[in-house]
């Protein structure tokens, strides 16, 4: 036998545990996470799924009701509000977090003197949650102990300020609290999105004698553009989710006026015991973030493929 043959047939030396270990890590750290994530979201959607398919009242049943569920809970009133305040909500919410972000980001982005101090106080709403942020706001808005009662105490007897009291307007107080609880979330993507431009761009556009105003508008608004879809997407996904804001504010109140449907989600389920419909409102729910989630997604797929095309 030759010796190329003996070094063919020699076996090669067996890693180290240690080795072994370190190469595995990864492995045994992130699994259990990924079962996890796996088993929640797919294994409980598709259980979820077929109980909206069932008829579940109280407890969950297998029989099998076809979309009868579906059916019945869009000829609900309430369920209709509550999505029409969902869309009223959303449009508002995501417009208004978004612009009063990109102002605040744009003032920062002055070099104001004090900026850190500025940023910490925009940014300080988004360290709060959204049960103390309901719980003050309802606070602010009560007409006997809020802002109406504090004004009126001036001398203003005439003024009112009862938004979350009133049926017609308390999605309003809904949408104000929401925009002055995640301006600040807008403004810091926005910020960091501003001083990312390469600062040659900038220059060269003060060279030619561009102003202030349109270098944001002609330079450096498009260049972040991107931001703005990945801002609006989460914004959006804050939107469809919302409950305990509202929980916290208005109960989804006065009435009915500001249901939502994690509000009706949670009433279904947990207070009248349906869950069969519950269900169905839920899968409606997943529906809605399905819709947003899945065009970005295949979205930014497309947009890193043509950037790594492009070199």
């Amino acid at each position: 036998m030759s010796n190329h043959d003996l070094i063919l047939s020699t076996p090669a030396p067996a890693r180290p545990w240690r080795e072994r270990l370190g190469s595995a890590m990864p492995l045994l750290v992130l699994g259990p996470s990924l079962v996890a994530s796996f088993v929640y979201v797919f294994v409980f959607t598709g259980w979820t799924l077929y109980i909206s398919l069932s008829n579940s009242s109280l407890l969950p049943t297998y029989g099998f009701v076809g979309l009868d569920n579906y059916a019945s809970l869009w000829a609900n009133r309430r369920w209709n509000i509550a999505y029409n305040n969902l869309f009223l909500f959303s449009g508002f919410y995501i417009v208004g977090s978004m612009a009063v972000g990109l102002l605040l980001a744009i003032l920062i982005d002055q070099r104001v003197r004090g900026e850190a101090v500025w940023r910490t106080i925009f940014l300080y709403p988004l360290a709060v949650s959204f049960i103390v942020t309901g719980t003050v706001w309802s606070w602010l808005y009560n007409p006997t102990d809020g802002i109406q009662a504090m004004v009126r105490g001036l001398g203003w007897t005439n003024f009112s300020f009862a938004l979350a009291s009133d049926r017609h307007y308390a999605i309003y107080a809904v949408i104000i609290t929401g925009v002055w609880q995640s301006s600040g979330f807008a403004m810091a993507l926005f910020l960091a999105g501003l001083r990312s431009v390469d600062s040659d761009l900038i220059k060269a556009a003060q060279i030619d004698g561009a102003s202030t105003f349109r270098i944001y508008r002609k330079v450096l608004l498009p260049t972040i553009a991107p931001i703005f879809l990945a801002v609006a997407v989460i914004q959006i996904q804050f939107a469809i989710k919302t409950f305990d804001l509202v929980a916290a504010l208005t109960k989804g109140g006065p009435g009915i006026s500001t249901t939502f449907p994690a509000i009706y989600v949670y009433d279904l389920m947990f207070q009248r015991g349906q869950i069969g419909e519950g269900a169905a409102a839920a899968i409606m729910m997943l529906a809605a973030l399905a819709v947003v989630l899945v065009p970005y997604s295949l979205w930014v797929v497309w947009r890193r493929r043509k950037e790594a095309g492009h070199g």
